[in-house]
């Protein structure tokens, strides 16, 4: 059993007393102190981290190239603002972003706070260029809590509900799910369909020549880590580029080696025109981007674009600090690496356990499903709070996912050592039993 004392009691009541309870925790813990991906509380528990605070910590925490550069330039100044005077970081930053993300053409980036933000705008962006209102995301897809990004995001409890109205003209399109397609279809058979639904979509619902942008996570995430077939992506590019449409990939959940790769588009030989960055883009410190055609992020006038706090000096330092890290440390191979072994053991698991249903992984973003048997399908909810709860008050950071919340979702840190990996599946076994 894990101690407490007056102090974690006190935090938690205070919690309850002065925090709105619309904001959840998955753990009612009170950090003190984190290195890699071991936090320590405030009674010298530690537990490991299969979460990375949803995604944003692929180097892990307090990696000392990141601290060593948030404190040079802490000690430099905090923030001039880049709209009342320019600074090397947010120019430097820029310019590794647009050498990094997918595509061979001329690119641009901007820098904002938060993942929303950069989806928002990168709506603002598309809609000056095109001319055009729409805006297609995809069912199960999320892109946010901003109005506009819980219009384009499919849960509805607990990110929409409750929190309309929504703004117009934005519409969802099917999006494939091969684990719970007809069991009668062959897999190739039924992506056809989902392609051709999408093309339908167009006639149905609403037309392509009004439509500014289509948004597509290459990997959902809160939807539960689902993957979709390369086939599906490419019918997307093509269909875009055949109407105008600019495409934006959603990789704030997937990028900076989650997938194995820098981004997850490079699975898909697929460059989108306009793609969203943040999470594990500054190791948690605030910060965003939109990275695209130059014809395009060029669209806006002076003035149109930016944001009071955009591009914090102290975050473009901690970004500079990550991209040299993945590379530095072999991160992608890394994360290859962690996947399989999180993979195996969940294979290892579903020889033990009928509800453990399908297992899918794209790097080291991997997930399971927890279902009532593997004939039927049926998602669990219940079970599976039931194996995070567990989980949370025993050592190890998990977290859930899918529109039914029956996934269990790995965001362990890149760097974790294989100590931790293996501590932290032990926990989980045990939760599964």
């Amino acid at each position: 059993m894990y101690l407490r004392n007056n102090l974690t009691e006190e935090l938690q009541n205070k919690r309850k007393k002065f925090v709105p309870k619309g904001v959840s925790n998955g753990n009612l813990n009170i950090a003190h102190h984190a290195f890699g991906a071991t936090i320590t509380d405030v009674n010298q528990n530690k537990w490991i981290d299969f979460a990375s605070a949803i995604g944003t910590l692929n180097v892990g925490h307090s990696h000392p190239k990141v601290t060593a550069a948030v404190n040079s330039q802490v000690e430099k100044f905090l923030h001039p603002g880049f709209n009342v005077m320019m600074y090397e970081g947010y120019i430097n930053l820029a310019e590794k972003l647009c050498e990094l993300v997918p595509g061979d053409f001329e690119k641009q980036a901007i820098l904002f706070n938060s993942g929303a933000e950069a989806v928002e705008n990168a709506v603002k962006i598309s809609r000056k260029y095109t001319g055009r209102q729409a805006v297609v995301s995809f069912v199960r897809g999320f892109h946010g809590r901003t109005n506009m990004t819980m219009g384009m995001t499919s849960k509805v409890k607990p990110y929409k509900f409750g929190f309309g109205p929504f703004p117009s003209e934005i519409y969802q399109a099917p999006y494939p799910y091969l684990y719970h397609k007809p069991s009668e279809m062959s897999d190739e058979a039924y992506v056809d369909r989902v392609i051709q639904e999408f093309k339908d979509f167009f006639i149905a619902t609403v037309a392509p020549e009004t439509v500014a942008c289509v948004v597509m996570e290459p990997v959902q995430g809160e939807g539960g880590f689902v993957i979709p077939p390369k086939k599906f992506v490419e019918a997307v590019s093509a269909f875009c580029k055949e109407h105008g449409i600019v495409f934006i990939a959603d990789e704030i959940q997937t990028g900076f080696g989650r997938t194995g790769k820098m981004f997850a588009m490079e699975h898909f030989g697929i460059a989108a025109d306009i793609t969203t960055v943040s999470k594990s883009l500054a190791a948690g410190l605030p910060l965003s981007g939109v990275v695209g055609r130059t014809e395009i992020l060029n669209a806006a006038a002076p003035g149109e674009l930016g944001g009071t706090y955009a591009g914090s000096p102290v975050a473009c330092a901690a970004a500079l600090a990550v991209i040299d890290i993945i590379e530095e440390e072999n991160l992608l191979i890394k994360s290859e690496d962690m996947g399989k072994k999180i993979e195996s053991k969940l294979h290892e698991l579903a020889e033990r356990h009928s509800f453990v249903g399908e297992i899918r992984r794209l790097g080291s973003m991997v997930a399971v499903e927890i279902v009532n048997n593997c004939n039927e399908k049926v998602p669990d909810k219940e079970k599976t709070a039931e194996i995070v709860k567990y989980a949370n008050a025993n050592g190890l950071l998990l977290l859930s996912a899918g529109l039914n919340g029956n996934v269990i979702r790995f965001l362990a840190p890149l760097v974790i050592t294989d100590e931790e990996l293996d501590k932290g599946l032990a926990i989980l076994e045990v939760a599964f039993n």
